[in-house]
C-alpha cells in the first residue's frame, strides 16, 4: 500500500478525522502541486502532520469534499476483492432485514462505499456513482455486482446534479445487459418501474415502511397522494381498501405508469390529476375538497444550503395547503428528502403550516427512511429523509 500517493492533513486540521468523520474538506489538506496533480478519484493514503495514519481514501483535488474514507486499514486496497466484500456485507444486511430482492442495496458512506448508491430490482440493478472516486471505480463495482448477484442488467443512472460538484458528466446507460425493464414487489403489489426515465434510480425504496404505515389507515377513506410519482403511497392505500384514491403529479408518464399499475393489480377507484402539486392543492382547498388521508411527499426543496430559507417557507406552505385538505379526524403524512433541512427545522415548518391552516392535532409518528437506508453515525447528511404522520382535528 506504500505505492499509493500520500496526502497530508494541515497542522491542526485532523480533529474531525480523529473523531471518525469520513470526509476531509479541501481546506484541511496540504494542497501542494503534487496533490493538485493527482487524478480525480484516485485512492490515497492519508496522514496527519503528527504522523498518524488515517487509512485509505478516495481523493479529488477539484472538489470541496476532497477526500472520502474507504478503509481505516492501510493493508486493504480498493480492488475488485475489496468492493466484492463491501457489497457482500451490504447484501447480507438486507437479507437479514428480509428485503434483499427489492431494496437499496448499497447506501454510500453508511455501507462503507462513499458516493455509491445501488438499488436492486430483482435481476436488475440501478447504480449511481456520485463521486469521482466511485465513478473511476465503476468497472470494479460492476464486476463485483455481476459476481455477487449475476444480474440480468446493470443500469448506470449517473445523471444526478451532484456529479457536477465532482467535475463529472451526467449520463444514463447500460453497463451490463441489453435492456433495463424492471419491476418492484412491495406490500403485495407489483409496480412497473421506468429505470431510464423515472426519478433518481426509478423507485423510492426509502418510503417502503411509510407507505405501509399510511395504507394501514386508509381502509374506507378517500386518499390524496400528492407528488405521487408512480403512485406508491396511493396504490398501497387502494390495496388496503381505500374508498377512492386521487394521484397528483406533474409528470404525465409517471401518472400513466401509476394507472397502468392500478389496472394490472385490479385496484378500483383510482384517478389521476396532472398539474403542479402546490397549485392543485391550493385549488382543491378553494373548492372545499376534503380527504380522509393526505400524503405530501415532494422532491427536495433545498438542493444546497443557501436554499434552506426558501425551502422552509415552501414546507410551511405545503403543510398549510395539505392540512387544509384533511377532513376532521383524518390523517396527514408529510415528508422532506432535503438533507440540508434539519429535522427540527422541518418539524417546525410543519407545525407552523398546520397552525396557519387553523388546524389542531397530534403527531402520531416521526421518522425517516427504512433500514435498508442506514445512517452513518457521524454523517448527519446520510439521514436525509424526514417525515411526520399526524391526525388533525
Amino acid at each position: 500500500m506504500t505505492a499509493l500517493p500520500l496526502l497530508r492533513l494541515l497542522p491542526g486540521h485532523d480533529r474531525r478525522v480523529k473523531h471518525g468523520h469520513p470526509w476531509v474538506f479541501s481546506n484541511e489538506v496540504r494542497m501542494d502541486a503534487a496533490a493538485r496533480a493527482l487524478p480525480p478519484g484516485g485512492p490515497v493514503r492519508l496522514e496527519g502532520e503528527d504522523g498518524v495514519r488515517h487509512g485509505v481514501w478516495h481523493f479529488n483535488p477539484h472538489s470541496l469534499i476532497a477526500a472520502r474514507l474507504l478503509d481505516r486499514r492501510l493493508d486493504r486496497a480498493p480492488d475488485a476483492a475489496w468492493f466484492g466484500a463491501r457489497l457482500a456485507a451490504a447484501l447480507a444486511l438486507r437479507e437479514r432485514l428480509g428485503v434483499a430482492r427489492f431494496c437499496r442495496l448499497a447506501h454510500a458512506e453508511a455501507d462503507g462505499l462513499p458516493g455509491l448508491v445501488v438499488d436492486r430490482f430483482g435481476e436488475v440493478l440501478a447504480v449511481q456513482a456520485n463521486t469521482a472516486g466511485m465513478d473511476a471505480a465503476l468497472p470494479l463495482v460492476v464486476q463485483a455486482l455481476r459476481d455477487l448477484l449475476s444480474p440480468r442488467a446493470i443500469l448506470l443512472r449517473n445523471d444526478s446534479p451532484v456529479r457536477r460538484l465532482e467535475g463529472l458528466a451526467e449520463e444514463a446507460r447500460l453497463a451490463h445487459g441489453t435492456e433495463a425493464v424492471a419491476r418492484v414487489e412491495e406490500n403485495g403489489l407489483t409496480f412497473e418501474v421506468d429505470l431510464l426515465g423515472g426519478q433518481k434510480t426509478g423507485w423510492f425504496f426509502d418510503q417502503r415502511d411509510n407507505r405501509a404505515r399510511v395504507a394501514a389507515l386508509a381502509r374506507g377513506a378517500t386518499v390524496l397522494d400528492a407528488f405521487c410519482h408512480t403512485g406508491g403511497f396511493g396504490l398501497a392505500a387502494a390495496r388496503a381498501g381505500a374508498a377512492q384514491v386521487t394521484l397528483l403529479d406533474r409528470s404525465q408518464p409517471a401518472l400513466d405508469l401509476a394507472l397502468a399499475t392500478a389496472a394490472a393489480n385490479g385496484l378500483p377507484g383510482v384517478e389521476a390529476l396532472r398539474g403542479d402539486a402546490l397549485e392543485v392543492l391550493e385549488r382543491l382547498g378553494a373548492e372545499g375538497r376534503r380527504f380522509g388521508v393526505v400524503v405530501s411527499d415532494p422532491p427536495a426543496f433545498a438542493k444546497t444550503r443557501k436554499d434552506i430559507p426558501n425551502a422552509l417557507r415552501a414546507y410551511v406552505r405545503l403543510a398549510r395547503l395539505s392540512a387544509a385538505l384533511v377532513e376532521p379526524g383524518g390523517f396527514l403524512f408529510i415528508a422532506s428528502c432535503s438533507h440540508h433541512a434539519e429535522p427540527g427545522a422541518f418539524a417546525g415548518a410543519v407545525a407552523e403550516g398546520v397552525f396557519r391552516a387553523r388546524r389542531t392535532g397530534r403527531i402520531l409518528w416521526s421518522g425517516g427512511a427504512g433500514p435498508d437506508h442506514p445512517v452513518h453515525p457521524i454523517l448527519p447528511e446520510s439521514a436525509y429523509l424526514k417525515a411526520q404522520l399526524l391526525q388533525l382535528d
